[in-house]
């Protein structure tokens, strides 16, 4: 067993997934402990990989309670110093999990160390960067060496386990988007650092909700970014501008849906409405608060 086992686990949060694309991410992570939320109620699923991998604990959620949510609930479970928070769609050798920890521990002030992240074509894809304003755009910087960035891909984030109890773990309101862009803020604040590590590696697969149904997926992907999106401005005080702008599209937005739905273009009406609905929840959301 590998010393790795005492220090660090493993948390992954799934949604609607299969044996395949999961032994993807376990097959390097063995002589880890691994803690697995599953957001779809998944049971055959459970079965299957702890027939396959030794799991310490895979927690069954009935209904979808996001990333955040999910990943909270598995960091409370560790009892280890670090933590490793994964996604999915991430695939990290063990090897490069060591670089990470002896990074963490070599560095003063730090708070969270990431690795580098590449595509599957060995090319480099988005990595960590500075926090947004106004304008949220996945950027793809170039590495010479160690990196302090303002926020870091929750692909795979080591941390230890007592700062991230202390600083109120992830913001539950944000659903799936824009956690990172949320922690880095509050990690700021405190004064320590986010260090992307050069010579840690990971091939992230950007996978996108995991939805079976095409036109749920549609529905959910841009409902939860427009909600996620007001609400990660709304908290950082400046969300006018993105209500407002939205508040504009929204007859053209209706407009849209009704053309599309006439013409049979299912999946272009369906991306109007999953906006329109974000729009009124967080203005009721907002109205109620």
């Amino acid at each position: 067993m590998s010393l790795l086992f005492d220090e660090i686990t493993i948390t992954i949060v799934l949604y609607e997934e299969n044996l395949a694309s999961v032994s993807k991410c376990l097959k390097n992570l063995k002589n880890f402990r691994i803690i697995i939320v599953d957001n779809a109620g998944d049971y055959k699923l459970k079965e299957e990989i702890e027939k396959n991998f030794n799991i310490e604990k895979y927690i069954i959620n009935n209904s979808n309670t996001g990333f955040s949510k999910g990943s909270n609930q598995a960091i409370k479970l560790c009892k280890t110093k670090f933590i490793l928070s994964m996604e999915v769609d991430c695939i990290i050798l063990e090897k490069d999990i060591q670089i990470l920890l002896d990074s963490y521990k070599k560095y003063q002030n730090c708070f969270i160390v990431t690795p580098t992240f590449y595509n599957e074509k060995s090319e480099l894809s988005y990595n960590g960067g500075p926090l947004p304003d106004n304008n949220i755009g996945i950027k793809t910087i170039n590495l010479e060496g160690d990196l302090c960035v303002e926020s870091a891909s929750t692909a795979a984030i080591l941390f230890k386990r007592s700062d991230f109890l202390e600083i109120g773990l992830f913001d539950e309101n944000l659903f799936i988007y824009f956690p990172d862009f949320e922690i880095g803020r509050r990690i700021k604040k405190t004064g320590k650092s986010i260090i992307q590590i050069f010579d840690a590696k990971s091939t992230h697969v950007h996978g996108e909700l995991k939805v079976k149904n095409f036109f749920k997926k549609i529905f959910f992907r841009n409902y939860y970014f427009t909600l996620d999106e007001l609400r990660y401005y709304q908290k950082i005080n400046n969300h006018h501008h993105k209500f407002n702008e939205l508040k504009k599209k929204i007859p053209k937005l209706f407009i849209k849906f009704i053309i599309n739905l006439v013409l049979f273009r299912w999946g272009k009406s369906t991306h109007s409405l999953a906006r329109i609905f974000a729009y009124y929840k967080f203005k009721i959301s907002s109205t109620l608060d």
